[in-house]
């Protein structure tokens, strides 16, 4: 074999690895006795820094030894000190669960990145887009093999649920605001059609809130800055967990 044919040979393999089924996040929060999807959140908009320092080698792999049922990544770079390469690093380290690409998602090139940096699902928000723009890029995801979590946050947006996204999140923060109230997620609960994976998103930081979720109906809590703000994520969320009631 010469160089050139020892070149594509490779390529076909790298190729391969992108294109193969990555791990369902639907079916983790599904079967994960807590549904805690742990994020690596850097930055955020409205405090600055959280964990500048965050290393993406080190944190995901953490979460998932200390029982995260999948990871959340923020891609974003100017307001959450995110990157793409921190979902390929994390696939690296040895993180085999799945892994949310987080940002904001406006066009389908953006598909792209996540399917390129091993990413399994996608978040789609509702008040960043049009329910027609939403469903093209419903349907371009899941021809990439990428799963959807669409977030929404109030009752007017619930209407982009008829889209059959893989995952309904309710973000308890205003993204206009900041404000965050998980009393958004109860309230939002039995509006959501009754068969769809639920998850809430942000503002929880007591172990005792997930079971009143979960009795909500909801599968899924999304966690970032109560265990980015220690000086030790993994064992943050160990401890949570351990928690739980």
């Amino acid at each position: 074999m010469d160089i050139l044919e020892e070149i594509i040979a490779h390529k076909c393999e790298e190729l391969e690895r992108m294109r193969a089924k990555k791990p369902s996040l639907r079916q983790a929060l599904l079967d994960s006795p807590t549904g805690i999807i742990a994020e690596f959140k850097r930055k955020s908009p409205s405090k600055g820094w959280i964990k500048e320092d965050g290393r993406a080698d080190i944190i995901p792999l953490s979460y998932q030894q200390n029982g995260a049922a999948a990871l959340s990544i923020l891609t974003d770079k100017k307001y959450f000190g995110g990157h793409d390469d921190f979902i390929r690093v994390a696939r690296q380290s040895g993180v085999t669960i799945p892994i949310l690409y987080k940002n904001f998602v406006i066009d389908r090139f953006q598909l792209y990145e996540a399917v390129l940096c091993e990413a399994s699902a996608v978040l789609l928000i509702a008040a960043c887009l049009t329910r027609e723009r939403c469903a093209e890029l419903i349907q371009t995801a899941h021809e990439l093999g990428l799963e959807v979590l669409l977030e929404m946050h109030s009752e007017d947006e619930l209407e982009y649920a008829e889209l059959e996204p893989d995952i309904c999140g309710i973000n308890n923060r205003n993204l206009g605001s900041f404000v965050t109230d998980v009393e958004n997620s109860f309230r939002l609960a039995k509006l959501l059609p009754k068969d769809a994976v639920k998850v809430s998103e942000s503002g929880i930081s007591n172990p005792d809130t997930i079971k009143l979720l979960r009795q909500a109906g909801y599968r899924g809590f999304l966690i970032g800055e109560t265990f980015m703000k220690t000086d030790d994520p993994g064992q943050a969320l160990k401890e949570f967990i351990a928690q739980i009631p």
